[in-house]
């Protein structure tokens, strides 16, 4: 537990709360920015996967941890900014400007799913949403002369006028800019009455709407916001596999960014990241363990999706709060020892003094 002293109105909207998070938030960004010159090839390329998936959880997260919403179609979203990024960057467009029409599109297509969705929740907007996915899966399958159909669509390598993207680095450090953008946005969205009317649909809507909330209004402007951040995570996705094919945004991958959110912690921004880096290391981790387990059991065509599934009902059932939630139990555990305790006391004794001073 930290004691914070606020004494400026400034100082209760600050993204860093106190020096700890300027110190820590720094060296992680400092620890990202020099990932390149200590990592092979291989494991930057997961680190970019993680960056990626984190954009689309930041996505998932606004809608289903912050707005209550509940949606298992969202790789349909991933698809759309994949296939307008890859389209539009084989027809001559820009990289930037076709990364901007990839998020417009997708957000519109969210508003089209919003709008219908505004009169079932729960388990039959699941439903709704499911069904979605699968109409997109089956339109970028079947729409061969854009998307090319089940043989694939092609991508070209990205450009910002005459730089070229195509080595790793350049790439991560793209993908790492845009994820760092999409967060603070995220974080000043939630500090904003937008964010704060999201919260309170979530909490209850029937309050919200004595408050004078549009529910409407309020759940189509999420689901768009949503689906532009999974359109932007599907245009980096779509240039760093340059291939796409429909099989790729199966209802699967909708199941994964649900779990991936629900593990990593519902209602928190680092919730997307932790998902992110869990939905990424799970399949190294599972490989490893193949060689411990006999071999029928080790080449059964469903082990990921039973270890998956265990995974989800050991974390409903013990952690609800994801691995956020039990990062928070560690540290409040912490603060229980005397020497941080003494620091604690120590601080406050130093405002207090300051204060007097006045």
């Amino acid at each position: 537990m930290r004691f914070l002293f606020k004494t400026s109105y400034a100082q209760d909207i600050a993204l860093a709360k106190h020096e700890g998070h300027r110190f820590w938030y720094g060296l992680l960004l400092v620890a990202l920015v020099l990932a390149p010159l200590g990592l092979p090839e291989y494991w930057l390329a997961q680190l970019t996967f993680v960056l990626i998936y984190g954009i689309a959880g930041l996505g998932l997260m606004l809608l289903s941890g912050f707005t209550g919403q509940f949606s298992l179609g969202h790789a349909a979203f991933l698809g759309v900014g994949a296939y307008t990024q890859g389209v539009l960057t084989n027809l001559g467009w820009p990289f930037p400007l076709a990364m901007l029409m990839a998020m417009l599109l997708a957000a519109a297509v969210g508003v089209v799913v919003g709008l219908p969705a505004l009169r079932v929740k729960g388990i039959y907007l699941g439903m709704a949403t499911l069904a979605f996915g699968v109409i997109v899966e089956e339109v970028l399958a079947r729409w061969e002369s854009v998307t090319g159909g089940n043989a694939g669509l092609h991508m070209k390598a990205p450009a910002i006028g005459s730089f070229k993207l195509d080595s790793g680095e350049g790439f991560y450090f793209l993908c790492l800019l845009l994820a760092v953008v999409a967060t603070l946005a995220i974080l000043n969205l939630l500090r904003a009455p937008t964010g704060r009317a999201f919260v309170a649909i979530r909490d209850s809507e029937v309050s919200a709407q004595s408050m004078g909330i549009h529910l409407a209004r309020y759940k189509t402007l999420s689901f768009a916001l949503s689906a532009a951040l999974a359109g932007l995570a599907g245009a980096l996705y779509a240039h760093k596999i340059s291939f796409l094919s429909p099989d790729q945004f199966s209802v699967l991958q909708s199941i994964d960014l649900l779990l991936m959110v629900v593990i990593g912690g519902l209602g928190s921004v680092h919730g997307a990241f932790l998902g992110a880096i869990f939905l990424i290391a799970m399949p190294q981790l599972i490989a490893l363990g193949k060689g411990y387990l006999p071999e029928t059991i080790a080449m059964a065509p469903g082990l990921q999706g039973f270890v998956y599934g265990l995974v989800l009902i050991v974390f409903v059932l013990f952690e609800p709060l994801g691995l956020y939630g039990r990062w928070l139990k560690v540290r409040t555990y912490f603060s229980m020892f005397p020497f941080y305790r003494k620091g604690m006391f120590k601080r406050q004794k130093s405002f207090q003094k300051s204060e007097r001073l006045k």
